[in-house]
């Protein structure tokens, strides 16, 4: 399943997708269907399939996705303004590719 799995070959340099962050356990980029003037996705480099699927060995990954996130608003300077972050688990909860990712949201004007 990782082999095909769309997040995996962007976390292993196999598309040309650019990478707005790296560490040793996530990537980061943007959304190619955004929905705020920022979108980006938070994505583990270790094919998780959803929230239902972590483990306690997870534990870690988890709050590293959590730091990410703050840190890219930073980057992008939606820290003081605002932002939104979700996690979709399962089609009935919106998840579409069956990696399990965050999505960071912000930079609207209000």
């Amino acid at each position: 399943m990782a082999e095909a799995c769309v997040f995996c070959r962007i976390a292993r340099g196999e598309t040309d997708t650019e990478i707005l962050h790296a560490t040793e356990d996530l990537v980061v980029f943007r959304d190619i269907r955004p929905q705020a003037p920022v979108h980006l996705l938070i994505v583990p480099r270790r094919h998780i399939r959803s929230v239902n699927d972590c483990s306690p060995e997870d534990t870690a990954v988890l709050g590293h996705l959590f730091h990410a996130a703050a840190e890219m608003a930073r980057r992008v300077g939606i820290e003081k303004s605002g932002y939104r972050l979700f996690v979709n688990v399962e089609r009935g909860g919106g998840q579409v590719i069956f990696h399990l990712h965050m999505h960071l949201l912000g930079g609207w004007k209000r």
